[in-house]
């Protein structure tokens, strides 16, 4: 069975779910509602200077420790103690877990987009529930369905992953090639104005004038990025790892960047900013949805088409993208569900858990940990669902103190990297960084773009004198590390006695 396992993902399956994991069209829809073309600069520069060094970092981690279970615990674990990669690895999968409570309810907007061409969830109803809570349940069975498949093992996640990311390319590809129609048609002409190097440099929402502003947006880019060090742990069930995931990583590395930089500035062929993006119904939720409907819109009047006809083409275009949001969502749901507690659990010592955690499954997989993380999240969901404006106002909390955590692990991952570099008597089979010196000019940087951004992030509401916003933002990471803290040193008490 061992044997099978690591012979189960292939190098475009690697692929496929890195993509899966990582790129998102609503992270481009995004950027550009929150800073227009100027967001393509910094989508560029956390690319280059952020995404593509940390992903050669994780090929290195990734291939020299290519048997370890528990993914970048392991390579926190053998690169700078167990502590640190305990308190690292806990922000990561806290990170997740709210993110996880988040696309629990996103996903049955996608649906309902998919159904019925726009959102309609807040018209649902069902044996007394409000939409909330009626989403809300909804949210808890898919959690707990996902779960109970991706616990029959990897063939699951890597078959689902795969797919998701497929579909992902398909619909992008799809846009590409949609946009190039209407450019052409229509002669060249932009939606989006460019008026010289200022479009590129500034954001037409007055929320990113401030340099401060513009500056705490790249905690947004690098966000956009996240996701690659969770398939880490997938390692030991890659075929030929120690070649397969570096080149895996490096490809949609290449891609993911190009993608993001390239759509967003195709995004103002078809949408006029201060026209179609600035009205109240426009939000962050489903910008993505608006953004296909001109798309398809914009192709209908550009072949010549009757406005009905151009209509349809947008509700059109729209189900395409839902289809592909919901296949994507699926697929990063399986694979997150499933990687970031096995580098905890499995990566940790198992000393530190209660036997029953540790525990693998007839299919290898840590499925009794797993269930305990879904009944977290089914919890957390069903609170937030059931618990009126109280318990809204608490979610959204949590989800300030996890914008910034999530960013905090790989203050771990890339700080740990010189002491990785260091380690005597590991077999190195893929080696991106072989002069010490720029290694650790290159780490230094990167951490200081991760710094930079947090504290802007910080800085932001405080100015605009939303100081709980401010206050929870710096105190999320330092609650979770504080937990990690206090249950590492109970645990590592107890083993002792």
């Amino acid at each position: 069975m061992n044997e099978n396992k690591k012979t189960e993902i292939t190098i475009f399956g690697l692929v496929t779910m890195i993509i899966t994991a990582i790129f998102g069209f609503g992270n481009v829809s995004n950027a550009y509602l929150q800073m227009g073309y100027g967001s393509i600069i910094w989508y560029a520069l956390a690319g280059i200077c952020f995404f593509f060094p940390c992903g050669l970092m994780m090929a290195e981690y990734g291939s020299t420790f290519k048997e370890a279970k528990g993914g970048i615990y392991s390579w926190l674990a053998g690169s700078v103690g167990e502590r640190t990669a305990f308190v690292g690895t806990f922000l990561w999968l806290a990170s997740w877990i709210v993110w996880m409570v988040s696309t629990s309810s996103r996903i049955w907007i996608t649906l309902s987009a998919l159904i019925f061409g726009k959102d309609t969830t807040q018209e649902w109803h069902f044996l007394g529930l409000n939409s909330t809570q009626f989403i809300g349940v909804l949210g808890i069975l898919m959690i707990l369905s996902i779960t109970y498949l991706s616990s029959r093992g990897v063939n699951a996640i890597a078959k689902v992953g795969s797919i998701g990311g497929i579909f992902t390319i398909v619909v992008n590809v799809i846009f590409l090639i949609v946009s190039i129609i209407v450019f052409i048609a229509n002669k060249g002409h932009l939606a989006q104005p460019i008026h010289g190097l200022s479009s590129f440099l500034t954001s037409p929402n007055p929320q990113f004038q401030s340099p401060i502003a513009i500056i705490s947006f790249v905690v947004y880019a690098i966000f956009a990025y996240g996701g690659m060090e969770s398939l880490g742990s997938v390692t030991d069930s890659i075929k030929n790892p120690e070649k397969t995931f570096p080149r895996g990583l490096i490809i949609a590395s290449i891609f993911t960047i190009g993608a993001y930089v390239i759509m967003i500035f195709m995004l103002g062929w078809t949408i006029n900013y201060q026209h179609d993006l600035t009205k109240s119904s426009v939000d962050l939720g489903n910008v993505t949805y608006v953004s296909f409907n001109y798309l398809g819109i914009a192709l209908g009047h550009a072949l010549g088409w009757s406005n009905a006809a151009a209509l349809t083409c947008g509700v059109v275009m729209v189900r395409i993208v839902a289809l592909a949001q919901i296949l994507g969502f699926l697929g990063a749901l399986f694979i997150l569900l499933y990687s970031p507690i096995k580098a905890f659990i499995l990566g940790s010592n198992p000393e530190l858990w209660p036997k029953k955690l540790v525990k693998l499954n007839k299919a290898g997989m840590p499925a009794n940990a797993m269930w305990v993380q879904a009944t977290i999240v089914s919890i957390i969901v069903f609170c937030v669902a059931f618990g009126g404006s109280a318990a809204q106002k608490f979610y959204l909390i949590l989800t300030d103190m996890t914008n910034v955590s999530t960013c905090f692990p790989y203050i771990f991952l890339i700080g740990a990297f010189p002491f990785f570099k260091k380690k005597e008597g590991l077999e190195r089979p893929f080696v991106a960084f072989k002069n010490p010196f720029w290694t650790n000019v290159l780490v230094v940087f990167v951490e200081l773009i991760l710094i930079v951004g947090i504290l802007f992030t910080f800085i932001q509401p405080i100015l605009e004198k939303d100081y709980q916003t401010a206050f929870w933002t710096i105190a999320g990471p330092i609650f979770f590390a504080i937990v990690a803290l206090v249950f590492y040193q109970n645990a590592m008490r107890k083993h002792q006695k």
